[in-house]
């Protein structure tokens, strides 16, 4: 029997003109927000929220509402919203298939956000490569302005609101809030050190709500539905539904929608399972910067504690899958050539690191590593003495994890491929 999927954040995909505000609203839509412009205060709608426990869908899992109380009290600062729709992650399209096909689940969460921090204006910082979806929600804020949910004396109260798109340019670190803020600021997008917190010192040197698209997204459901209904959902752990987005060998790459703790492998039977009858050989659970699992440990539950106690991240919910064919340290490779590239550049551990990794596991796939190599690169890679812990975000941690998991998990691999000095082949990974 087939996992079968729980959709309310991806509801109006696959309907005909699923993106319109007609089809939306025909659903339910905007209900929330006349729910809370009728009844709610601010603070009502901020304990709903918190209540609700939803956790930072962009990666982090840190708790939205919880997020929301760091805003300093009686500012005469503007307070403003920032919506996390950069998407850097390799392997992830989560938020994008939520802007194409569902865009005003996005705006109404982020109107009321906006209602509820204080804010009267707010972004969407979209990822530069994703011109559909920023067609998508430009049409979708259209729509909205037109019915007044955006705009002045929004439905007739003394509120005004209003969100703008801004686009990147394809920069990795711009998916960390603060490379976010300073690229929508119309600096160049490199990360900035904390303190002070976005919520206490963010856009424009204001007070900042930085959240992720899906994140957002829920913000309707549990004012619509109630936190009791959202917390019904999921485990305790991570409250909800998650949007999975599946890749790599699998026969139904796509994106599903499911209940929190969810096992990780009914996921990727629900997309088929493995391609071609090929045997699993590792799964990257939550995006390139997370720690690899193998074949065995694919039974767990997709939650953030579980994934955690399985030395691994939740992260984007991008599972990667790779069949028995991938060479791992190919898939190494990839990675850090990746990580490598997108590096900003301010600080020494990553600027150098992830070169000097992306070095030496090229020199090793190329027939010619060393048996030291291998100690070498996990040297590198650890906490506290190499690319870990050192840096003002959070990019370098993001490529030594990849090194330590992959090494540890496919050390036989690697050393095969050095005392071989044969040339590896990507074998299914390309």
């Amino acid at each position: 029997m087939s996992l079968e999927e729980k959709r309310i954040l991806l509801r109006e995909m696959g309907k005909k003109d699923g993106a319109s505000i007609k089809v939306y609203e025909k659903g339910g839509g905007y209900k929330a927000l006349k729910k809370v412009l009728k009844g709610m205060s601010p603070e009502e709608v901020k304990e709903e929220v918190t209540k609700a426990r939803i956790r930072g869908r962009g990666g982090a899992g840190f708790e939205a509402g919880r997020k929301w109380g760091f805003l300093p009290k009686d500012t005469d600062k503007p307070i403003y919203l920032a919506c996390n729709a950069d998407e850097s992650e390799p392997g992830t399209f989560k938020d994008r298939h939520i802007m194409e096909h569902c865009p005003h689940r996005l705006v109404e969460g982020c109107i009321i956000t906006c209602y509820a921090i204080g804010a009267k204006a707010g972004y969407i910082y979209i990822r530069g490569e994703f011109p559909h979806a920023q067609r998508a929600v430009e049409k979708a804020l259209d729509e909205a302005r037109e019915k007044n949910y955006l705009g002045e004396k929004i439905l007739g109260t003394d509120h005004d609101i209003d969100i703008w798109v801004h686009t990147g340019a394809g920069a990795y670190v711009c998916g960390e809030e603060t490379g976010m803020l300073s690229s929508i600021e119309g600096g160049r997008g490199n990360p900035k050190l904390k303190p002070p917190f976005p919520a206490v010192e963010g856009l424009f040197k204001c007070p900042t709500i930085v959240n992720n698209v899906e994140t957002l997204a829920n913000v309707p459901f549990v004012i619509t539905d109630g936190a009791d209904a959202f917390l019904a959902l999921g485990t305790e752990d991570t409250p909800g539904t998650r949007v999975f987005c599946v890749s790599g060998h699998v026969e139904k790459p796509g994106v599903f929608e499911f209940e929190c703790g969810v096992s990780l492998k009914d996921v990727i039977d629900a997309a088929g399972g493995v391609w071609k009858g090929k045997k699993l050989k590792a799964v990257v659970p939550g995006g390139a910067s997370a720690p690899i699992i193998t074949a065995d440990e694919v039974d767990i539950p997709c939650d953030f504690g579980s994934m955690a106690k399985a030395g691994t991240i939740m992260g984007s919910c991008a599972i990667m899958v790779m069949d028995e064919d991938t060479s791992i340290p190919h898939m190494l490779l990839n990675v850090m050539e990746f990580f490598a590239h997108e590096s900003c550049g301010q600080c020494t551990p990553c600027r150098e690191g992830t070169g000097w990794v992306k070095k030496i596991v090229k020199r090793i796939c190329d027939g010619g590593g060393k048996p030291e190599d291998l100690d070498k690169l996990v040297a590198i890679a650890t906490s506290y003495e190499g690319m870990g812990g050192l840096t003002i975000c959070g990019l370098s941690d993001a490529a030594a994890w990849p090194v330590q998991s992959y090494i540890k998990k496919f050390r036989h691999e690697f050393e095969a491929l050095i005392e071989s000095g044969q040339k590896a082949t990507a074998g299914a990974a390309d």
